[in-house]
């Protein structure tokens, strides 16, 4: 499609809008603005258009234009009060200081249309460009009640600080990405991008969304706001929630289920481990004797352990490590006397579990020696001493339960 085309018939473009739905009251609290150009034979996006480096910033920011105004008269006309996201440029936007857009906006506001129902996205590569130039003009519109998000987030982890310094309202996670990378990076990248989202205040966004896997990946991994083909394509009209393609709070009901029962059957996981201890009580003597206290908890965990260790409340192993190869347990007293207070969370459980006298079942994670996916059970023997029983991979992978977090 030639540009010039698109310039010279600004008549046939059209706006579209693709619905955002909210993960708290399951219903289309916005819409992101995308561009159509009405065709004989149909109509066609302007996505190569604006993607297009070859085509002129001033051809962009025309249609741009037109697109806007287009859409927030059709949103005053059907008294809509939903947010709507616009996608701009860097360079579009820093060229006269942002006044034209900003100028449109102000007019709009006017009519009716309150600037804190904007949301305006700007692309992590946009970083490349003048960046303080651009942080300064986003905290500008900021101080208009304008919300911005940054769309594509994720790309380039060495944006992390320039998005933390920006401090966005929302941050677009792409889900297509997910295809691109091994299910453990992309968790990976993920928590990375949630723990920063929770530092800055801002929400997560997951878009295109494409199949009922990865609205689940959304519901579960902090997604405040749900996009994609799965829920709506874009249209022309402004789609209700009861035009959405699937029903988004049945969905989440089903998910709700599958949580309770496998945090359920944790919960009964981690009480039959319990119970099995309670049983050898009778055996704990004192440090001096951890290692043959081992040696009568290995038989009631020979399914599902690999390795057994002890520490006292300091953090430092007072027993062998207890492994098992090929089948068979043997010793490693060379780990005796190691420190493991400096893990997270390592002594938190510990006086956790001194408090309430009962075993923890831990978060799945990367084993620091053998690189696999564990859990590990750990159990109070006395105030002092504490027993830690690692889970095998493949006895999680055995348990569903087990093996998600």
């Amino acid at each position: 499609m030639d540009p010039l085309d698109i310039i010279d018939n600004m008549d046939n473009i059209m706006p579209v809008f693709q619905p955002i739905v909210s993960a708290v009251k399951h219903d289309v609290i916005g819409y992101e603005l995308l561009g159509r150009f009405v065709e004989q034979d149909g109509t066609k996006s302007l996505g190569d258009f604006f993607n297009d480096p070859e085509v002129p910033d001033e051809f962009k920011t025309d249609v741009d234009q037109k697109l806007l105004e287009m859409a927030l008269d059709q949103m005053l006309l059907e008294n809509n009060d939903c947010l709507l996201f616009i996608n701009r440029n860097a360079r579009q936007l820093m060229a006269g200081n942002g006044e034209d857009f900003l100028k449109t906006l102000l007019e709009y506001q006017k009519r009716g249309f309150p600037l804190e129902r904007i949301v305006l996205e700007i692309t992590e590569h946009d970083f490349n460009e003048d960046f303080d130039t651009l942080n300064h003009l986003l905290l500008y519109f900021k101080t208009y009640g304008i919300q911005i998000a940054v769309d594509h987030v994720g790309a380039k982890s060495s944006n992390i600080d320039r998005i933390r310094q920006l401090r966005p309202h929302i941050l677009k996670i792409d889900m297509s990405i997910s295809r691109h990378h091994q299910p453990d990076a992309f968790q990976d990248i993920i928590h990375s991008l949630s723990m920063l989202a929770h530092r800055i205040g801002a929400r997560l966004l997951y878009e295109y969304i494409e199949d009922n896997h990865q609205l689940y990946f959304a519901w579960k991994h902090g997604g405040h706001y749900y996009q994609g083909y799965y829920l709506a394509h874009p249209n022309p009209a402004l789609l209700t929630t009861d035009s959405l393609s699937i029903h988004v709070g049945e969905k989440v009901k089903e998910f709700v289920h599958r949580e309770k029962t496998m945090v359920s059957e944790r919960l009964a996981y981690t009480a039959r481990s319990e119970e099995k201890l309670k049983r050898l009580m009778g055996k704990w003597q004192t440090p001096d004797f951890a290692d043959q206290f081992i040696q009568e908890v290995q038989p009631f965990f020979e399914t599902e352990s690999f390795r057994i260790y002890i520490c006292n409340s300091n953090g430092e192993q007072i027993s062998s490590n207890f492994r098992k190869t090929a089948g068979f347990w043997h010793g490693e007293p060379q780990h005796s006397g190691s420190h493991w207070a400096f893990r997270p969370y390592f002594l938190e459980n510990m006086m956790l579990m001194k408090a309430s006298h009962k075993g923890r079942l831990s978060d799945i994670y990367a084993d620091i020696e053998t690189g696999e996916m564990i859990r590990t059970f750990s159990y109070p023997l006395s105030d002092e001493c504490f027993l830690f029983i690692d889970l095998s991979y493949d006895f999680l992978s055995e348990n569903d339960y087990l093996l998600f977090q």
